[in-house]
């Protein structure tokens, strides 16, 4: 009787886990930044106020990628499951993002 290994068996997963959150990261990262930088100084603000969105926000768009790499068993199928699939993702990762920025600038930008 002869074993056989299904190592090279490929995986549903065309792209891995930490690709897809770190784009997702990377997304939010620039979002934030591009809403932050034109943001006048305020004296009123805790003196390192922007460190909490530049955390919260990079973590809800890498959140929005583990999301759409859980979706990717729908996503495989194929026909009207693959449009559910990325319609759903996408607006979960947009509820998401604009919790992340909500959370983010609460107290700050969000008043």
């Amino acid at each position: 009787m002869t074993q056989t290994n299904d190592l090279t068996k490929p995986s549903i997963h065309p792209i891995a886990l930490w690709k897809l959150m770190s784009l997702g990261a990377v997304i939010a990262l620039a979002l934030i930044i591009i809403f932050l930088i034109p943001t006048p100084p305020n004296h009123s603000y805790p003196k390192y106020w922007m460190v909490r969105p530049l955390i919260i926000v990079p973590f809800a768009g890498a959140m929005g990628g583990l999301c759409f790499y859980i979706l990717d068993f729908l996503r495989i199928q194929g026909g009207w499951k693959k449009i559910v699939a990325n319609v759903l993702s996408f607006f979960i990762c947009l509820v998401g993002l604009w919790l992340g920025f909500v959370l983010g600038l609460d107290g700050t930008l969000w008043d």
